[in-house]
């Protein structure tokens, strides 16, 4: 299967603009129907494929199929042999993306790999353009937009932090862009021009909060992103309209001693937290016979390495837990192989990201990137889709509303059991007004 991706990339790479290997174009193939039933079934297409037909299977198989399977047989023989549809599609599809490395890291690299894994997928030529910013201070930011107006490019991926957004913002009014690190709740802007990809973390708890009892233990890191989840946390769980889960408490007033149990209310809600320093590895103090602690609600707003450590401690020092709760920021593959099975047996985690197109996966893979995992890659490839649906008028990848300018992301819960994720409440959308839907407006780019 990684042979036949890695096939898939290597003529694209030869036209991709701007990362090209030679500037020679490949040759366009077009294949037209003659004397062909064009009623043709799943099974009469995957008959074809079977009979080693491929030309008969593209020919019928112009547009998106329905099936997942078929789908992505398609897009690989498409993309293997520069396969264009006869419809006609804008020539000029160019997008800009802003990078500070200095301030996003890693994620400078993997986002823009994340968008040009997008646009190879899309079997059409492209300029993808990075510019590298030094910091994001509104001279630099400034410089950038100037150079890239003047490069006439009208679509921009910029993955800034809050900072440079808000100083982005302030200064353009005439590009549109997309910010996959930002939230729109996170930004003061009525901007049309402006748009928002990142998961929503406070709708997440909500979520969760249905899975809490009391009392709720949040355990929080003492950075900025952990003090504000911290916040919404207890924002979320304390709203007198939401419920939450009624355990019984008997259990509890018979291990406890009849002075604290007699000053304990069940169906209270109460919350404990504890922030957390960064090299805090031991966390002894605030688990081992903490009393007030007990038959309580974990809520880990914790990095994965962090909460790992959390999951086998509570263990280890015999904490009675009801469950433990946790955002996206904990659906990561390492916590299948840095805990034990038993340590995260009552866990939760809300998630946001739905990605089952194989072609997409797969074209990340090979540039050593992750979509299916990392909320980041997946909201630049969000962008990256609806940005080449407003140039190219064709449908969408990701079917994701965008409303009032920012991506709305189903939520699911699922327990990490095994060696997978098990969805045990499949995803929905938060409520939205269907008559704040966005839509691009149209830019003439030829």
């Amino acid at each position: 299967m990684i042979k036949h991706y890695f096939l898939l990339l290597l003529p694209l790479l030869l036209f991709a603009e701007s990362t090209q290997v030679s500037p020679i174009p490949l040759p366009t193939t077009y294949i037209q129907v003659i004397d062909i039933d064009t009623e043709c079934d799943n099974d009469c297409l995957q008959a074809y494929l079977d009979d080693g037909q491929i030309f008969t299977f593209l020919a019928i198989a112009d547009s998106k199929l329905e099936c997942m399977e078929l789908e992505d047989e398609r897009m690989i023989y498409t993309n293997l042999l520069n396969v264009r549809s006869n419809e006609l599609i804008p020539e000029e599809l160019r997008i800009a993306m802003i990078l500070p490395y200095k301030r996003i890291g890693r994620y400078a690299y993997s986002t823009s790999n994340a968008v040009f894994a997008y646009l190879l997928s899309r079997n059409h030529e492209f300029e993808l353009k990075n510019f590298q910013i030094e910091d994001e201070s509104p001279e630099e930011l400034a410089r950038v937009l100037e150079e890239i107006k003047d490069q006439e490019f009208h679509y921009v991926i910029a993955p800034l932090t809050k900072s440079g957004a808000d100083t982005l913002v302030a200064q353009e009014d005439e590009l549109n862009i997309f910010f996959p690190t930002i939230h729109k709740d996170d930004l003061n802007t009525t901007s049309e021009n402006i748009y928002f990809g990142a998961i929503d973390y406070k709708e997440q708890i909500k979520r969760l909060a249905h899975y809490s009892s009391s009392p709720l233990v949040v355990m929080y890191d003492k950075s900025a992103k952990g003090k504000k989840l911290y916040a919404q946390t207890k924002e979320v769980y304390m709203d007198k309209n939401v419920s939450f889960i009624k355990t019984s408490r008997e259990k509890v007033y018979k291990e406890l001693d009849k002075e604290y149990s007699s000053r304990l209310e069940p169906r209270k809600k109460r919350v404990i937290a504890y922030g957390i320093d960064r090299k805090t590895t031991n966390f002894k103090w605030y688990l081992e016979n903490n009393r007030k602690i007990q038959f309580g609600s974990f809520f880990l707003n914790t990095p994965v390495i962090k909460t790992t450590m959390l999951l086998s401690q509570l263990n280890t020092y015999d904490t009675n837990v009801t469950n433990v709760l946790s955002t996206q920021i904990n659906y990561d593959p390492l916590i299948f192989s840095m805990t034990q099975e038993i340590d995260r047996k009552e866990m939760y985690i809300a998630n946001s990201l739905n990605i089952n197109n194989n072609t997409l996966i797969e074209a990340n893979s090979l540039l050593s990137n992750d979509i299916v995992y990392d909320w980041i890659n997946y909201a630049s490839s969000v962008g990256a889709d609806y940005f080449y649906h407003a140039i190219t008028h064709t449908e969408r990848t990701y079917q994701l509303p965008i409303v009032d300018n920012q991506v709305l992301y189903p939520i699911s819960i699922v327990k990490p059991e095994g060696t997978r994720f098990k969805v045990i409440e499949e995803g929905e959308l938060p409520q939205f007004d269907q008559n704040q839907t966005s839509t691009l407006p149209e830019v003439n780019t030829l």
